[in-house]
């Protein structure tokens, strides 16, 4: 498609790609984390896991995939990782034998105070102020919910 008027820039450059912004975002986020995580024997992922364990507690593998938006399929290798690790416990559900529920053992709910502090370093490192990093983290979950269709358009 041309160009409607030769001063407009190329709309297939790189550069003017949101996916790329995020895309470089993304990889700069996770590899700022990446030392400091695994200092204490954590991956990035799960890490991600440990965090919906602390806040929400117990749940099935199901629960954990949903709000982690993994497939269960990939969830499960992660989780029996964690298991051997000492991490987290999986057992059948009693009440329903074909679900499996995860919960935190002594050594994954340890974790929380090292890596709140992780956390905010690696908040310091966006260099963003407070506001604008809340406000970078609500438009990213809108943008998210907007593209998996759980929001309204634009009226």
């Amino acid at each position: 498609m041309a160009r409607s008027n030769p001063s407009d820039p190329p709309v297939n450059r790189l550069d003017l790609q949101l996916c790329f912004a995020l895309y470089r975002a993304t990889n700069a986020i996770t590899h700022t984390y990446r030392a400091p995580l695994a200092a204490l024997g954590l991956t990035y992922p799960q890490y991600l896991v440990l965090l919906v364990m602390w806040e929400d507690g117990e749940q099935t593998v199901g629960g954990l995939a949903q709000r982690l938006s993994l497939d269960a399929s990939t969830l499960t290798p992660l989780l029996r990782r964690m298991e051997r690790a000492g991490l987290v416990q999986r057992r059948r559900d009693p009440a329903n034998q074909r679900s499996v529920r995860v919960s935190l053992t002594e050594a994954g709910r340890a974790l929380e105070g090292p890596t709140a502090a992780i956390q905010q370093r690696v908040a310091c490192a966006t260099r963003l102020d407070g506001p604008s990093f809340e406000q970078m983290r609500l438009q990213l979950h809108r943008l998210a919910a907007d593209l998996d269709g759980n929001s309204p358009g634009p009226g």
